[in-house]
């Protein structure tokens, strides 16, 4: 099932993705701190400690938004640079300025791209990364078959998604939040309803836990495994080359 952002508009899912975060660009770091209560900052973290050990010098930030993570595996692993790609220009102008703000702009690079169609040679990246952009792809496997392609043999694709609690009373509590807080405040303070509305229904249909190994597997990833972080609440997947 194909989620959309703005359901009466017979634009691609890809066309409204960026559209849609385009919209929210101004608001989007303060709403993700806010309705995560700055646990995605935590996740972030354990995240690029995924790539501790491979010591990565060039990684691909895919679906970078306003360049969180790849500031993070600046500070994490210190590589000599991160690239990172979205299909958002708004959310890449809010990403630059912070880069710039904080003295990165010779490690990190932000560009337009799209991908399911990654603007960049096979086997040249040492790892991958993704933080809560994957579900918005309008194609998930053409997307991580791409960040396949461009990693290096031996390469680590490292994957940061929202998920779903099964136990109680997280599932419950889990789904009176994103059924009513997140999209309540994402309109006040965004002024977008769609996009928060978006957001729920984007998380529910995504191919969570062993499903969604099972899809890397497929792929040609190797060595596969799923992290579930904060009660299940978020996800790390990672696969190698």
């Amino acid at each position: 099932m194909t989620v959309l952002p703005y359901k009466e508009d017979d634009a691609t899912k890809k066309t409204q993705v960026a559209r849609m975060f385009d919209s929210i660009s101004w608001r989007y770091d303060l709403l993700n701190h806010l309705l995560s209560a700055n646990i995605d900052v935590i996740w972030r973290r354990k995240a690029m400690r995924e790539l501790k050990a491979l010591k990565p010098k060039l990684i691909l930030d895919v679906a970078t938004g306003t360049g969180d993570l790849a500031i993070q595996a600046i500070k994490s692993l210190d590589p000599d640079k991160v690239i990172g790609v979205d299909i958002s220009d708004g959310m890449m102008d809010i990403g630059r300025k912070k880069i710039e703000a904080k003295g990165l702009g010779k490690k990190i690079e932000l560009r337009r791209g799209d991908s399911e169609n990654l603007p960049f040679e096979e086997n040249k990246f040492d790892a991958v990364t993704v933080a809560f952009g994957v579900r918005n792809f309008e194609n998930l496997e053409k997307g991580l078959a791409e960040m396949l392609r461009v990693l290096k043999p031996g390469g680590k694709v490292v994957v940061l998604e929202f998920s779903k609690p099964d136990k109680f009373p997280y599932r419950q509590f889990y789904g009176l939040y994103f059924q009513f807080v997140v999209p309540v405040v994402g309109r006040l303070v965004s002024k977008d309803k769609a996009a928060y509305d978006y957001l729920p229904e984007s998380v529910h249909a995504f191919p969570r836990g062993k499903t969604f190994t099972d899809i890397l597997d497929r792929l040609g990833y190797k060595n596969t495994t799923c992290k579930p972080l904060t009660f299940g609440i978020a996800s790390i997947y990672t696969g190698t080359k």
